[in-house]
């Protein structure tokens, strides 16, 4: 399960600035119950809704947003056993804002209820392009 990324793997996202925005593919599994270190309970769910109460206000700072977000219904494509509770493209205007979140105190402490509540993880980086309506672009 992959709930954080590596050091080699952040250096390799700011090595790869550029002008413009960065969209951020987030696909979240919760845990049943939350693993608080101080043994706080709660359910994942909760612990994923205290995460984002306390980084919606740093993401809009920093000029970022939620551009789409999904309810899962089906694997149509890949492992049916994958499934996910949470989907959502957030944008950033730049690969510095994100940085910038990370950093950001309040984030760090809106992290530790990220990593409580969330089984399992993935987080997609692309550049965002405009819409069409072919497959292919």
């Amino acid at each position: 399960m992959f709930t954080s990324f590596d050091k080699q793997t952040w250096q390799a996202f700011k090595d790869a600035d550029r002008a413009g925005s960065i969209h951020m593919l987030n696909l979240v599994k919760l845990r049943e119950k939350a693993e608080y270190a101080d043994g706080h309970e709660a359910t994942g769910a909760e612990a994923y809704q205290r995460y984002g109460d306390l980084s919606a206000p740093v993401l809009q700072k920093l000029g970022g947003r939620i551009v789409w977000r999904g309810g899962f219904e089906l694997m149509m494509v890949g492992p049916p056993e994958e499934t996910w509770d949470i989907a959502f493209i957030a944008e950033y205007p730049s690969v510095g804002a994100f940085v910038e979140m990370m950093k950001d105190s309040t984030y760090r402490e809106a992290m530790l209820h990220r990593q409580a509540g969330v089984l399992d993880s993935r987080l997609v980086r692309f550049a965002g392009q405009p819409p069409g309506i072919g497959f292919a672009g």
